[in-house]
């Protein structure tokens, strides 16, 4: 990773810490990040995916929108394991608040 996506993914990582992180609107932004290249982020269909995913679930018609868009460029593999991130990272989030 060069030195300035590792730049990029602390100022997406410092951006997204505390209680914000799992807000419709933090989420629906990670995903923008990923699916645009925002701030230097590497482009990820499958890390925006993720993103738009859990957006969508905390009620972002964004997040649905963006996430049916970036599906059309995507492969079922690709779209599947962004599905198996968004429940992991839910299942994590759920530990740590528990």
């Amino acid at each position: 990773m060069a030195n300035g996506s590792k730049s990029a993914q602390f100022l997406m990582e410092s951006r997204f810490s505390g209680e914000d992180y799992g807000s419709a609107e933090a989420c629906f932004d990670r995903g923008v990040a990923y699916s645009c290249g925002t701030g230097g982020m590497p482009i990820d269909l499958v890390e925006a995916h993720k993103w738009f995913n859990l957006a969508a679930a905390r009620g972002s018609e964004q997040g649905q929108t963006m996430r049916a868009e970036i599906a059309g460029e995507m492969t079922a593999r690709e779209i599947a394991e962004a599905q198996k991130q968004a429940r992991a990272w839910i299942v994590a989030t759920q530990r740590r608040a528990a």
